[in-house]
């Protein structure tokens, strides 16, 4: 158990690693949200490919499989206080692992298909790009948080019930979670920064706190 807490404290601050150097990567080198043009963002992606395929391994396939183990971590954690929550958690953390570990390897699939296409056909590789972002951005949540808020919230509010994990990340958890699951609402999209960024701080000191506790010492 001792082991797998361990392990699982590694990975939350791989996540929270990853996710920081994304955000870096696509918001301020890439300039990604500001280019809307699509043969731009064609343009960009197909410029910066070896920039976009490793970024997109980093923070969602690599990132998935961390996720994995982070869910099944602190369902050993938790789950005996709070086995019905963590259930759930456990079940919604291997879906959303799943989902961005496919949203990553479609981008990447995507673009080399792209690459190879604008050779030749730069219009029809611009339809085709449209075609692909969009259904990797569904699989990415980029239309809301439906799976990283309640994953969130739900572990916050087993460690609540469970007292595994420290009173102040608990309730920082509830409050990261609420505002994933808003951003559901598209008026509201745009607080998915504000959730990705609170993410980032709770998964850092989820990933010390377990490095440096065990369940009974937190309890």
């Amino acid at each position: 158990m001792k082991t797998l807490q361990k392990v699982g404290g590694i990975a939350a601050l791989y996540m929270a690693i990853s996710h920081l150097i994304g955000f870096v990567i696509f918001i301020v080198v890439l300039d990604y949200l500001n280019i809307t043009d699509p043969a731009q963002k064609l343009a960009m992606n197909i410029e910066n490919q070896t920039v976009v395929f490793s970024t997109n391994l980093l923070m969602y396939v690599f990132f998935g499989f961390a996720l994995i183990v982070l869910s099944l971590a602190l369902y050993d954690r938790l789950k005996s206080d709070a086995p019905a929550l963590m259930q759930v958690a456990t079940a919604i953390g291997i879906i959303w692992a799943g989902s961005l570990i496919a949203s990553g390897m479609a981008a990447n699939a995507g673009l080399a298909t792209i690459v190879a296409l604008y050779a030749k056909d730069p219009i029809q590789a611009a339809l085709t790009f449209q075609a692909i972002e969009a259904i990797t951005n569904g699989l990415g949540n980029a239309n809301g948080e439906i799976l990283g808020g309640p994953l969130t919230l739900l572990i916050s509010l087993a460690a609540l019930r469970a007292g595994g994990l420290p009173k102040g990340l608990n309730i920082l958890g509830v409050l990261v979670g609420a505002v994933g699951i808003i951003t559901i609402i598209p008026a509201l999209n745009t607080f998915v920064a504000v959730f990705g960024l609170g993410q980032i701080i709770w998964f850092v000191w989820l990933g010390i706190v377990m490095l440096r506790s065990n369940p009974s010492r937190v309890a």
